[in-house]
């Protein structure tokens, strides 16, 4: 007799229902700090060449001023994705100056927080907004923890999929129809939970954060010691975690635990326990718009004690447990792309979940753009197994055991007889990654026969050459450069960084031009100036705020401008851009 699984698989394979497997939608999201030539972060404005952080569709910042985030357009196909991403890096590149990117998700060296100027969206009151939440997350949880990097994969099927799919349930479920997109929310939360249950696997395979620099840890020594540098006088909520992480040390200032994939997905990272005991269920999307809006509505006692404002200054936007709904750290998200001023919850419970957000992938510091095409395939393929799997209810102790799975793999992940709890039984890392592979196996050879190619299959057997020798994970493998190289892992990724700047230097743009690129940046401070003076700014504020615009000369040739505090007018940079009438 076969199995669900079995006749899942019998069903998309058949010739007419292949054809609604094709067009794949990803987007990626890549977080990077400025760094300067000694590996110590950049406490440089953003720079003007970028334009407006609040408006520029493509690069923008994330907490800090020296965390840059860039963001692709939303694309069918995985190589014009990870062009774009690496068109933006070379275009970055060329105007960073002195500075570099840090390629790696741990922090460079930084020698005390209030190093870590928080991002500047400017006078409005959205930009106003943005930096006071992130004033919030320095209240809550501490600069350092924001200085981290990350990638986010952004996930969904293609429209022609969704009718295709929910003929071929109906078949094998005898249930009420409901509406398409009841179906494709009920859908994604399906594949949300097989991520939460089997999501360990992203940080073996990916994760690239197995040592931190001392300095990153030297708050936590001061907690340990009675000491914070909380500006309010509260230990951050992960320190006394972070404090108890058995780290060694490694070279002459780096710390590091033998097995670990990442450490940026474990208490030392982004484990938060103000946000262990929410009640968020991904059973349906119902349950989780409720969940999230009590979250971002319930006070929180040891937020409150922080107090919202002092001397008239924000010091968080409330004291509830998330300040916004985006507050929540998770793996993976469900998501739907808001009007202005809406909430995600509201979104979601108005027109269902459009895409899932990936939020577990470290940078790839081997990689130009922090992430590589057998990446992108594999997650590719490993989401559609997620959402294909049947995918049984998670409970609250469920999700516990889920979360203490996803922390075991981060901190000693390379050890492949890791026990992890697989629902009530116990089975080791390998045994049950092995029992995962052969279910994408079957998966990569359907999408591939979809796609007319072999690249999900070339990308299954990739990875799993990491399964049968974990040496050729990233994580073991930034060990046993530092140690071939005798580096720490600053040394190490400021290496990496300065070889990714010359390499991109010296290729072509290749979905983009450097015009594309200047004349966006110039638009985004139209825009931002557009949004405050809407607001009805007066010409001081507006001097005081630090715009830039710009002017037409010759027609055809915008000259940027910049605006200092006393009122004196320079001429920052020239740029030669096509007319945009």
């Amino acid at each position: 007799m076969k199995s669900s699984w079995e006749h899942t698989l019998e069903s998309l394979s058949c010739p007419k229902f292949l054809t609604a497997l094709k067009g794949i939608r990803r987007g990626l999201e890549k977080e990077s700090l400025r760094t300067r030539g000694d590996s110590r972060l950049a406490t440089t404005p953003h720079p003007a060449p970028f334009g407006s952080a609040l408006t520029h569709a493509w690069i923008t910042t994330d907490f800090s001023e020296s965390l840059m985030e860039f963001i692709t357009p939303v694309d069918t196909d995985a190589e014009k994705t990870l062009e774009f991403m690496t068109d933006i890096h070379r275009y970055v590149h060329r105007h960073l100056g002195d500075e570099l990117l840090w390629p790696v998700s741990m922090p460079c060296t930084i020698e005390k927080e209030s190093d870590i100027e928080l991002a500047n969206y400017g006078q409005s009151t959205v930009g106003k907004m943005k930096t006071r939440y992130r004033r919030g997350l320095k209240s809550r949880y501490g600069s350092l923890m924001q200085a981290i990097a990350g990638v986010h994969y952004n996930f969904s099927m293609p429209d022609n999929f969704w009718p295709v799919w929910y003929q071929i349930k109906l078949e094998r479920i005898k249930r009420d129809r409901q509406p398409l997109q009841d179906f494709i929310s009920e859908s994604y939360f399906g594949l949300i939970r097989n991520f939460l249950r089997l999501g360990w696997m992203i940080p073996y395979l990916f994760g690239a954060s197995p040592a931190v620099d001392a300095t990153f840890l030297k708050h936590i020594r001061h907690a340990t010691h009675g000491r914070t540098n909380n500006e309010n006088g509260h230990r951050h909520s992960n320190e006394i975690a972070q404090s108890k992480m058995p780290l060694k040390p490694i070279g002459r200032s780096s710390y590091y635990l033998p097995k670990a994939t990442s450490l940026r997905m474990s208490d030392l990272g982004y484990g938060t326990k103000a946000q262990d005991n929410l009640d968020i269920s991904y059973n349906s999307l119902s349950e989780f718009v409720s969940g999230l809006r009590q979250a971002a509505s319930q006070p929180n006692p040891a937020f409150k004690k922080i107090g919202v404002k002092r001397h008239g200054e924000y010091l968080q936007l409330n004291a509830n447990t998330l300040q916004q709904e985006s507050e929540l750290y998770a793996s993976i998200r469900p998501k739907r792309v808001t009007k202005s001023d809406e909430k995600l919850s509201d979104a979601l419970e108005a027109r269902g979940v459009e895409y899932i957000e990936v939020r577990s992938l470290d940078v790839n510091p081997y990689a130009e753009a922090g992430i590589d095409l057998n990446q992108m395939h594999f997650l590719d393929l490993f989401l559609t197994y997620c959402l294909l799997k049947e995918s049984p209810d998670l409970s609250r102790e469920q999700q516990r055991i889920v979360k203490e799975n996803h922390n075991k793999v981060a901190t000693c992940g390379r050890d492949l007889s890791l026990k992890l709890r697989d629902g009530k039984k116990s089975r080791t890392l390998g045994e049950w990654a092995e029992d995962i592979f052969s279910d994408l196996a079957d998966v990569a050879r359907m999408l591939d026969k979809a796609d007319q190619g072999e690249r999900f299959q070339e990308a299954l057997r990739e990875q799993h050459r990491k399964l049968t020798n974990p040496a050729l994970t990233p994580s073991a493998k930034m060990l046993q450069d530092m140690e071939e190289e005798d580096l720490d892992i600053n040394a190490l990724a400021l290496s990496l960084a300065k070889k990714h700047h010359h390499k991109l230097l010296k290729t072509d743009y290749t979905q983009m031009r450097a015009d594309d690129f200047a004349w966006e940046s110039i638009v985004s401070l139209h825009k931002q100036r557009d949004i405050e003076e809407e607001e009805i700014l007066t010409f001081n504020e507006l001097i005081s705020s630090h715009l830039v615009e710009y002017v037409y000369l010759n027609c055809h040739k915008p000259t940027l401008f910049f605006y200092d505090q006393h009122n004196d007018l320079q001429v920052y940079e020239r740029f030669q851009l096509p007319s945009p009438l």
